[in-house]
């Protein structure tokens, strides 16, 4: 999770919601992303969304089943549905996200029936830089 922070802050960085995500196969990471969709005009690309595509590039196959994502935020359900999709693992996110979740918007029934879930890993440090990043953006 420390790893998918430091794509977060680098969305930061470049004015984007900082949301970062890294994926992980065999104990090595095969795809590291951010949100990039005021960079890329395109309101889906989402770090989970960059990482997929990472990750099925660098493996040769559209499915991720021997992987885990680590993203600092909740899922969307357009994240959690492209996570289905890919078949995914193992989805662990360190906060949750009480408007836009995909846990509010269907759960776990949204991910892929074998998707192992893991939630709150680091969930104050992820919480703060999405809650002060909105906090500067209002204020």
């Amino acid at each position: 999770m420390r790893q998918a922070l430091a794509e977060a802050q680098k969305a930061l960085e470049a004015d984007e919601v900082p949301v970062g995500a890294v994926i992980v196969c065999d104990n090595r990471i095969i795809a590291r992303a951010h949100n990039q969709t005021e960079m890329l005009t395109d309101v889906t690309a989402h770090a989970e969304i960059l990482a997929i595509t990472a990750a099925a590039g660098h493996l040769g196959s559209k499915y991720l089943p021997d992987c885990t994502l680590f993203v600092t935020l909740e899922p969307c359900v357009m994240c959690a549905g492209a996570l289905a999709w890919a078949q995914i693992g193992r989805v662990v996110y360190g906060a949750s996200d009480d408007k836009r979740g995909f846990m509010l918007h269907g759960g776990k029934s949204l991910l892929h029936p074998k998707t192992r879930l893991e939630m709150g890993i680091l969930e104050e440090e992820c919480a703060a830089l999405v809650r002060d990043f909105f906090r500067k953006k209002r204020g």
